[in-house]
């Protein structure tokens, strides 16, 4: 059966770092374009950070430079380090493929940025 499980996720002041984890559960999403989407209450999902396979990287404009995504396949496991994290990155962060399977979605991981 396949799951999602994402992890990482707390209150950090503006500034700080976080580090997300999304373990998979088995190879499918070792496969498969994956990528970190969040969800602000009232607002629809994004797509935050992509990563292929191979290691190919795409971010969403609001957190280049910021925010790395990248993939452990042989752990089946995903990661999106934060870094200098800002009021507007507060959101629930989910892992899923690129495109997104909807019937995949986790319950996600709360990360607050807050003074």
């Amino acid at each position: 059966q396949v799951q999602l499980v994402e992890s990482g996720g707390g209150l950090v002041q503006p500034g700080g770092s976080l580090k997300l984890s999304c373990a998979t559960s088995g190879r499918l999403f070792s496969i498969i374009p994956m990528g970190w989407y969040r969800q602000t209450r009232g607002k629809e999902r994004e797509l935050v950070a992509t990563i292929t396979p191979g290691g190919t990287t795409n971010y969403v404009d609001s957190v280049k430079g910021r925010f790395t995504i990248s993939r452990d396949n042989a752990k089946n496991t995903m990661y999106l380090q934060m870094n200098s994290l800002k009021p507007e990155d507060t959101a629930v962060y989910y892992c899923n493929g690129n495109p997104p399977w909807d019937q995949y979605w986790g319950q996600g991981t709360q990360v607050t940025v807050s003074s």
